[in-house]
């Protein structure tokens, strides 16, 4: 039986991943701050931006099991707002969970799979990664240095045979939309906050189901030569493909039209 690890899998696509997952036969832990275990999931308390947490956290799962084989970092939250008014607090709340709240749940798990000379890690990216979101900019920053991250990581660890991949998901509708931080600070300057961030939302709302990016995951970690990025949403391919292919100032010329 194989072990798959993921985090913030209590609710979106983690928890359908979770689920995904053990249908499949798989042994499942996921890590969140809130969460329960169910007859096929096991979850274990953990706060990713807790370097001690997730340590602990990866010493919980050895406990119960004898490798972890899968490893997906999918635990993040949002925020919204102009980069002017934006707090320094807010900022960097949104980079510890998404980008330091991956760096140490992989830091954490790299240690085992180094040793065993096997593994994969998934992240759970964004196709804000690529094309920035105004009024969504520290999101966007955050899922661009986990892209960035990744491919680093890939060069550093293939030599011990982990596989290291990042899946860009579209537009998904779960809890994240009306879990996002938002504020509408300088809206008497910037106007178009509310109507921007009304928006992706909107899109959010109208967008995949978590199942679909839980299968695109579940493939990712069981496919025989993972590629190192993968885009959630044929549409959202199409754009990223147009992104490289049509001049940069045109293609953000057209997002900000969008938003």
């Amino acid at each position: 039986m194989k072990t798959v690890v993921i985090t913030g899998g209590s609710s979106g696509i983690g928890k359908a991943t979770a689920e995904v997952f053990a249908e499949q036969g798989w042994r499942v832990f996921e890590w969140s701050r809130s969460g329960a275990s169910t007859d096929r999931i096991t979850h274990i308390a953990c706060d990713v931006t807790k370097p001690e947490q997730t340590k602990a956290a990866v010493e919980a799962v050895l406990a119960q099991t004898e490798q972890i084989d899968v490893f997906i970092s999918n635990a993040g939250f949002g925020i919204s707002g102009a980069i002017e008014f934006t707090t320094s607090e807010d900022a960097h709340r949104q980079m510890e969970v998404n980008f330091f709240g991956a760096l140490n749940s992989v830091q954490a798990v790299l240690p085992h799979m180094r040793e065993r000379k096997a593994g994969r890690i998934i992240f759970t990216s964004s196709v804000a990664a690529v094309l920035s979101i105004p009024y969504q900019s520290f999101y966007s920053a955050s899922k661009a240095a986990i892209n960035a991250l990744a491919l680093a990581l890939q060069n550093e660890v293939r030599e011990f045979g982990i596989h290291v991949s990042v899946l860009m998901p579209g537009d998904v509708s779960t809890g994240f939309t009306a879990a996002r931080k938002k504020s509408e600070e300088g809206s008497n300057a910037y106007g178009n906050i509310h109507k921007a961030v009304a928006a992706m939302e909107k899109d959010e709302q109208g967008g995949m189901s978590p199942r679909q990016m839980a299968k695109q995951l579940y493939h990712i970690a069981t496919c025989r030569c993972p590629a190192p990025q993968y885009i959630g949403g044929a549409q959202y391919a199409l754009f990223c493909f147009l992104d490289r292919i049509l001049p940069k100032r045109f293609v953000n010329w057209v997002v900000g039209k969008l938003y």
